[in-house]
């Protein structure tokens, strides 16, 4: 192994300015010189404009003679720290720094590792690496620069800080030292009085050492703080915070608490509470249980989903590593059952995993959802699904756990095969049923008419949703007697074909009748027309445009109360699958047809409008499609935060284009699925979906006949398949994209299309084809005038040059996009220059500069979280370090780049695998 070579200089921003070198500290001039240097610093590797330098060294108003004392300055300072150090490259100045020269470097390098030691548990090395780090901060960050560089740069720099601080006393409590910090975390908040995490980790700190009351202290003293002078209440994790003190709930890690709320007049049910009480150890005991699965089935309205929500509250308290609760509507009339997938993304969203950290494939997504609940005891509650095979890639995979899954079906595969205890749930005995009421209405009303309580019992043949219902509608009229509402129930049996026969469903359909007629008239069209919505869950602006009018709310507040519907969320209302049924079957009785299809048209004008307003906000650069203007009475909204409404609209709009191809809509259709293509890449979520929703778009494209349409659906399927690996196929549909797009003549979308035949065709191999396409891709791209889309056509040129080795061109085209994306401040274009750049030096054995250029990609990808592309770039920088003959960087490097892609399910984890095996034989 080679030595590690001495360091030939250091710079430190982490305190006042310093630079020492071989020969010891170097003697800096004043505070602009030591500004200018620092202004560089910041930017090591990067140009620095001469306005940006001129500005934060000088501020807005610079000296007629700003220029010629910068280049004083630099002058200076090449003869202080190296000729080379420091170089003129327009439109500015860039210093190069090596690794370990800059101490802020080497500060956001420990920190970046201590968080990946965090999210894999190792709180104790994730401790130490952050106590390094913060030990660099030796004083006043930037002592010594110009006010105006300090007041721009300053803060940012301390937020690092704090932020790092915060993550170490965060590590010192998950390793249980909470002894040793106390004083200084005490001393940190009161310097930093409106740091909320800061206090919220002070309260855990003195909770866990027996002085829970000054941790309550603490959390009064702040709050008063913030209202006094601030004028806010504590923000949502002082909140928690005070809340599990106050119980004395375990703080530790993120804890999912997803249950629905227990149903607060729960009656009967006690021996099939039993029996699987039954299927958990003795309390205390530390035992695993005996089974871990356990399936609840029973007929329509029968009370699966309110008996296993309330078994699930009872003994939540057995399970603290949290609750995980889903509805995988595998009987809802309305709407696509859930698919496993989009069901393990909320639970690892549940369990707080970054998006980042997300594999593509749903394989990698299951697996990663399985880990975490190894040797963990959590409670998860799969409820209404349809089959077997939409529950088994949801059952953890280690012991420790309970699952607890409902449905229609008795799912006889997983009693057989996975050992699931059967759980059936019948109608209710009479004696259930009679609590049932009491407890809703009172004993004593219900004792004084036990006849009519009989008959009620009966015609609503014990069913618990009916009865709830009935009970409902007693107690928010007391005036009536249990013998008229037992009589309304009688009276309404001929003409809805209620109770007559063995179909639990026909009993509701004539108790949800009582709700309906007991609202307004507005009230009830809009329940109606939700029987029009895909589902699973409708806003109030969706809503809205279902009615075709603006003020909607106070008529979701009244079906609320009525039961109607569920606020599952702030302002995301849902239906229970029956409900939705009799929804649908009213409004086909009782509105016209021209009036249905008017307000399905409204609904999908409103999620077409809305996701392209969403995609323009998260893709500013990208042309805005032409679409037709929004029909009368449709309520757009552009949404503040686009991506999180398209994370939680994002099972609504694949529903939405399965339900506008299939009602004629597939204009609708086509540009959902446009909206959808362009925004979940952007957002680096893999919420893609499935080739089926994009080839529903491109069907319906295909109805239309319109080449436009034709055009976007072709390249939205492309981008999926191009996801999944499938680059053949992926290829031949950008073919036909690119086709259509020249006939239309539009430049912007022929070069987007371009781009993806330079990516498509890298990873068949075809680097001439590559290089072909980028190119084109260029030209087109500076025709439009789309500066972002120059930068990265250039990388994609410099790229497929050195595929095809021409490594001095690749050069050339490399450098000139990171320019550019320098400019634009693109990290990640940057990044994949620089990675470009690398390969192609390393391809002409310049092995340290392309250690260099690997190291800077790798520093900017991690600066944006970019952890695909960091693993990639470790991997080569990990070839290049072995080119040069050491061995243990290159093992460190693919170490690395084997920990970050195994984290992320790529199936590259394989070949780095095999090099360190290689290296590791060759060694011995």
């Amino acid at each position: 192994m080679p030595e590690t070579p001495s360091r030939p200089v250091r710079y430190r921003l982490l305190g006042p300015i310093e630079v020492s070198g071989p020969d010891g500290p170097v003697r800096l001039g004043g505070p602009k010189q030591r500004s200018v240097l620092a202004a560089l610093l910041l930017n090591a590797g990067r140009v620095v404009p001469d306005e940006q330098l001129f500005a934060l060294v000088w501020g807005a108003a610079p000296p007629a003679t700003v220029r010629g004392q910068v280049q004083v300055y630099v002058s200076e300072l090449r003869k202080l720290i190296g000729a080379d150090v420091i170089s003129r490259r327009a439109p500015g100045y860039v210093i190069e720094v090596g690794p370990g020269e800059l101490d802020l470097h080497e500060f956001d390098d420990a920190v970046a590792r201590a968080r990946a030691d965090l999210e894999a548990g190792r709180v104790g090395e994730a401790a130490r690496r952050l106590r390094a780090a913060l030990d660099l901060w030796h004083g006043p960050v930037l002592g010594g620069v110009t006010q105006s560089l300090l007041d721009r740069e300053g803060p940012p720099l301390a937020e690092k800080r704090l932020s790092a601080l915060e993550d170490y006393f965060d590590a010192e409590l998950a390793a249980g030292r909470h002894r040793s910090v106390v004083t200084g975390l005490r001393q940190e908040a009161e310097d930093n009085p409106f740091r909320e995490r800061l206090q919220a980790l002070l309260m855990l700190a003195l909770h866990r050492c027996g002085r829970t009351p000054e941790a309550l202290e603490v959390y009064t003293a702040v709050r008063s703080r913030l209202i006094d002078e601030l004028g806010v209440e504590p923000g949502p994790l002082l909140r928690d915070t005070q809340v599990r003190l106050l119980r004395d709930e375990p703080e530790e890690g993120p804890v999912p608490r997803q249950l629905p709320g227990d149903v607060p007049q729960f009656a009967g049910r006690m021996r099939d509470l039993a029996r699987l009480d039954a299927l958990l150890p003795l309390e205390g005991s530390g035992d695993r249980p005996s089974v871990s699965v356990a399936v609840v089935s029973g007929g329509a309205g029968v009370g699966k989903s309110a008996f296993a929500v309330h078994w699930a509250h009872r003994v939540r308290e057995r399970f603290p590593d949290g609750q995980l609760y889903v509805n995988l509507r595998g009987f809802d009339p309305g709407a696509c059952a859930m698919s496993p997938a989009e069901a393990v993304r909320r639970f690892l969203d549940a369990l707080a995993v970054p998006a980042q950290r997300i594999p593509v494939s749903v394989e990698a997504q299951v697996s990663l959802y399985r880990s975490l609940l190894a040797d963990k005891r959590v409670l998860v509650v799969l409820d209404n699904a349809r089959d077997a095979d939409q529950v088994r890639p949801l059952l953890p995979g280690a012991p420790g756990s309970f699952t607890l899954v409902t449905s229609r079906n008795q799912l006889a595969g997983l009693v057989a095969v996975e050992g699931a205890a059967p759980v059936s749930l019948d109608l209710l005995s009479d004696a259930e049923a009679c609590e049932l009421l009491a407890r809703r209405l009172g004993a004593d009303r219900v004792a004084a008419e036990p006849e009519a309580v009989a008959s009620i019992n009966t015609l609503c043949a014990r069913l618990p949703l009916a009865l709830a219902i009935v009970a409902a509608r007693a107690a928010t009229n007391p005036g009536f007697t249990l013998g008229e509402l037992a009589a309304e129930l009688c009276a309404a049996r001929g003409g809805l074909d209620a109770f007559e026969g063995d179909d639990a469903s026909s009993d509701v359909r004539a108790v949800f009748s009582w709700s309906y007629h007991a609202i307004s008239a507005d009230a009830a069209r809009l329940f109606r027309f939700l029987g029009l919505h895909p589902g699973p869950h409708v806003t109030v602006a969706a809503a809205a445009s279902l009615l075709g009018v603006s003020r909607v709310r106070p008529l979701l507040a009244e079906l609320t109360r009525a039961h109607l519907v569920a606020e599952r969320a702030p302002g995301r209302y849902a239906f229970h699958d029956l409900l939705r049924a009799y929804a649908i079957e009213l409004t086909q009785e009782e509105d016209a047809e021209a009036e249905r299809t008017a307000a399905v048209r409204r609904m999908f004008d409103h999620y077409v409008h809305t996701a392209h307003a969403g995609a323009a906000t998260l893709s500013p650069q990208r042309e805005r499609l032409a679409l037709d203007p929004p029909s009368p009475g449709v309520v757009v909204e552009p949404p503040a935060d686009a991506g999180a409404w398209f994370a939680a609209e994002h099972p609504v709009l694949v529903a939405g284009i399965d339900r506008a191809a299939a009602a004629g809509f597939d204009t609708h259709a086509w540009q959902l699925a446009c909206a959808l293509s362009h925004t979940f890449v952007r957002q680096g979520r893999h919420w893609l979906g499935e080739p089926r929703t994009y080839e529903v778009a491109l069907e319906a494209a295909a109805r239309l006949g319109d080449p436009v349409a034709l055009a976007h659906s072709h390249r939205g399927l492309a981008v999926i398949l191009t996801a999944l690996g499938r680059d053949e196929e992926a290829r031949a549909q950008l073919d036909r994209a690119l086709d259509l797009f020249e006939e239309l003549g539009d430049l912007g979308y022929q070069a987007d299309v371009r781009q993806g035949l330079t990516w498509v065709c890298d990873r068949l191999g075809d680097y001439a084809g590559g290089f072909h396409h980028a190119r084109r891709a260029l030209e087109l791209f500076q025709a439009a005038g789309n500066r972002y889309g120059v930068a990265s056509a250039l990388n994609n040129m410099g790229w497929s040059c050195a595929r095809l080795g021409d490594y001095e061109q690749a050069l050339a085209h490399c450098k000139e996009s990171i320019a550019v994306q320098a400019e634009l401040g693109n990290l990640v274009g940057e990044a994949n220059a620089w990675d470009s750049v690398g390969y192609a030096q390393q391809s002409l054995g310049n092995l340290d500069e392309a250690v260099r250029c690997y190291e800077t990609a790798v520093g900017l990808y991690r600066r944006h979280g970019s952890r695909y592309y960091e693993g990639r770039t470790l991997t080569r920088l990990g070839d290049a370090h072995l080119a040069r003959g050491d061995s243990a960087a290159a093992q460190r490097a693919w170490r690395a780049a084997l920990e970050l892609l195994e984290e992320l399910g790529s199936p590259d984890g394989g070949q780095i695998r095999a090099k360190l095996d290689g290296v590791s034989e060759w060694s011995a």
